[in-house]
């Protein structure tokens, strides 16, 4: 028998959630506080219920996907709402915090609930597709025991550990890996502005270089883990050269009036790594001093 599955929360990622159940044949509910915006799924097959009661007490798995956790502690923890928890599974899909994940683990299970954090390294429109990610922490037998519905969500749906934070912990690193490039196209588009250069231009140079970056961050990463800090001859580029190009985007930053707030930041973290006699050393050799502030 497959379990019943309660969604609560029904925005765009709540509803692919939701959607990717019903597809896989799931008897799901759904629960959104605005019940309009759940409507559309009534029309898919699921069941719309007016409270958090009837969704908690109309399955043994509960999704939630809120705004945060606050507001998921607002939901669970309600008088009429926590007792109904009793021997279910609570999967929390809210973006979040490490430290949140584990408190919401501590109080679920003295709630009598299992409970496992994840993080969705998606867009909807990849959820219930191959490619979709999720990464999801806490107790593995849940997990191993719901294995046809985490498949259902998404081909790349992972247990990672049983610390319940760790899912937040690796979206967060990886999230920071992502703004840095966004925050990096930005920066590349005012130069671009300031300078003429034809936006399509540099969408086709990114195109080109991009597996170039990704090598250099993946070395990064690789190096870091193994300690590998002084260049040798593996290395792919020492701090000086990427020091010397950066004070040349800088100089143009501040010659075009382009907001240098997040590169001055970088340039902390250069000149740390400086004075402490690593300007020789490997790219990697940074990673000591991201720490400080």
């Amino acid at each position: 028998m497959k379990p019943s599955i309660s969604v609560l929360g029904t925005g765009r990622m709540g509803s692919a959630l939701a959607l990717a159940l019903l597809d896989a044949g799931y008897r799901t509910t759904v629960w959104n506080r605005t019940t309009a915006k759940a409507e559309p799924l009534g029309a898919r097959g699921a069941t719309v219920v007016p409270s958090v009661r009837q969704a908690i007490d109309a399955a043994e798995i509960v999704i939630v996907n809120v705004s945060d956790y606050g507001a998921t502690s607002a939901l669970l923890r309600a008088g009429d709402v926590a007792p109904g928890l009793r021997g279910k599974l609570i999967v929390e899909l809210t973006s979040g915090t490490p430290e949140g994940a584990r408190e919401a683990s501590r109080w679920s299970e003295a709630q009598g609930a299992r409970y496992i954090d994840g993080a969705i390294l998606a867009t909807p429109d990849f959820i219930g597709t191959d490619a979709g990610t999720i990464l999801l922490s806490g107790a593995p037998e849940p997990f191993a025991e719901n294995a046809d519905v985490f498949r259902a969500l998404g081909g790349n749906v992972q247990h990672i550990g049983t610390e319940p934070g760790l899912a937040n912990a690796l979206d967060s690193a990886v999230l920071a890996l992502m703004w840095g490039a966004l925050f990096g196209g930005l920066h590349a588009i005012a130069v671009s502005r300031a300078e003429g250069i034809d936006l399509g231009e540099l969408g086709r140079q990114w195109t080109a270089t991009a597996p170039v970056v990704q090598g250099l961050v993946a070395d990064l990463i690789k190096r870091t883990h193994a300690g590998r800090f002084e260049s040798d001859a593996e290395t792919l580029s020492s701090i000086s050269p990427h020091y010397g190009a950066f004070r040349h985007l800088k100089d143009l930053m501040v010659a075009r009036a382009i907001d240098r707030s997040v590169v001055d930041g970088y340039e902390r973290v250069f000149q740390r790594a400086i004075a402490a006699g690593h300007l020789h050393d490997d790219f990697a050799a940074l990673s000591q001093f991201t720490g400080e502030t």
